[in-house]
């Protein structure tokens, strides 16, 4: 039987930390530890080691890009998140996680310099982890269910899909309305008596009577509400999830283990050389192969813009080439795709003619959503073309984004059918 020594780091890594060891049965076998991090080394025998950092120090969200993890994945997570990240992504670290049963993949971000400070903190005490995992990570993600684990003067959150948060200074009932998640409840109950979210709160004796406000306002707004108190402390609870592996390791891409190659190649000698050879070998048959398709997927898409091009005059590039057919082949119902592209820009074309100052740089369609670049003197015109789109019960229109450009306001609109 395996064990694990999971050690939690604080905002300041000079601060005391806490460890414990548990074993992949999901069993603690000893009890809690607050101390400096060199006395850990104490704890860690031949034992493999879990760090769990501040999660209010880590983006979690997640993504659906068509590309299987690996090098590639990793390169493209940058350039899919750059819109929703306020920093530059030169001085941020991706790393990714397990596909999900609704088909996207979560990523955590954090900046590359303090990740590097914790890896050198560890090195240089000698302890080289496995894994490097946000601390809220170790809240279990459960069906249905909304989690909660009140940590110090943060709350750790997620609600068993996508949303998985750290927030700080705020009380229980206030993050559960910030994600929108006692009026959830509330709609579900009304429609039906049967549908409610499970409420799951993680906490210690300390928090418990801290919140017993809070604790009587969600038993009036919740049906089914359970407070666990955690008698060993915030580690012993994180540690146990942590051990299985749900959580998104930071230990990735450039801050991934490093293999001994020299080691192995004195072992197995001619074996390793011939294994290196016809990988070498496989790596240039698939780059000529790609490149070759890259080649093509380029001359096929030029010719795909000027034929575009000349049904719709005015569009600077086309990012979508699959989606516009698909969305052509709905028009003559030779494609299940719904007919939404062609009588969107019909829409579209109607909101122009009202405001004429206003000009296309990009249409792209994918998915049933028709993304716009546009430029308009205001946001003034931005909104009246976005009112005139919407006046069609079919579709609704969103202003994305609005950058100042000058005297000129750079856009994105999308426009979507209405129940989507």
């Amino acid at each position: 039987m395996a064990e694990f020594l999971v050690i939690r780091i604080g905002k300041d890594i000079n601060q005391p930390a806490q460890w414990i060891v548990v074993d992949d049965s999901n069993e603690c076998c000893s009890s809690p530890v607050i101390g400096s991090l060199s006395d850990a080394l104490t704890d860690m025998a031949e034992r493999k080691v879990i760090v769990l950092v501040p999660g209010a120090e880590v983006l979690t969200t997640s993504v659906d890009i068509p590309i299987k993890g690996g090098s590639h994945f990793l390169d493209a997570l940058p350039y899919a998140l750059e819109d929703e990240l306020a920093e530059d992504i030169d001085q941020l670290h991706f790393s990714s996680g397990i596909r999900r049963s609704n088909g996207r993949i979560p990523v955590a971000v954090v900046n590359r310099e303090r990740l590097s400070q914790w890896v050198e903190c560890f090195r240089e005490l000698g302890i080289q982890p496995v894994s490097m995992i946000p601390d809220n990570h170790g809240l279990d993600r459960i069906e249905d269910t909304i989690s909660m684990l009140i940590a110090e003067d943060q709350v750790m959150i997620n609600d068993g899909t996508n949303v998985e948060i750290v927030m700080q200074g705020i009380n229980p009932s206030e993050v559960l309305s910030v994600i929108g998640a006692i009026d959830e409840i509330k709609l579900n109950r009304a429609a039906s008596p049967t549908m409610s979210k499970n409420v799951l709160i993680y906490c210690d004796a300390e928090n418990h009577k801290k919140y017993q406000d809070d604790w009587l306002v969600l038993n009036n707004k919740i049906e089914d509400l359970t407070i666990n108190l955690l008698k060993d402390g915030v580690i012993s609870q994180l540690a146990l999830t942590a051990v299985t592996g749900t959580g998104i390791n930071l230990l990735q891409g450039d801050f991934g283990a490093k293999s001994e190659y020299s080691r192995l190649f004195r072992s197995w000698g001619y074996v390793a050389m011939l294994l290196l050879v016809l990988g070498l070998v496989g790596i240039a048959t698939k780059t000529t192969n790609y490149y070759l398709l890259k080649q093509e997927e380029m001359n096929l898409k030029h010719q795909f813009e000027a034929e575009y091009h000349q049904i719709l005059p005015g569009t600077s590039s086309v990012n979508d080439p699959a989606g516009i057919i698909g969305s052509l082949k709905a028009r003559i119902d030779a494609s299940d795709t719904p007919s939404v592209f062609l009588q969107s820009l019909e829409q579209l074309s109607w909101a122009l003619k009202e405001n004429k100052e206003a000009r296309i740089d990009v249409i792209s369609y994918r998915a049933g959503v028709v993304d716009i670049l546009l430029t308009a003197p205001n946001v003034l015109t931005l909104d009246r073309i976005r009112r005139v789109i919407s006046e069609n019960d079919q579709f609704r229109a969103s202003i994305q984004s609005t950058d100042q450009d000058g005297e000129k306001v750079n856009s994105r609109i999308r426009i979507q059918v209405n129940g989507i």
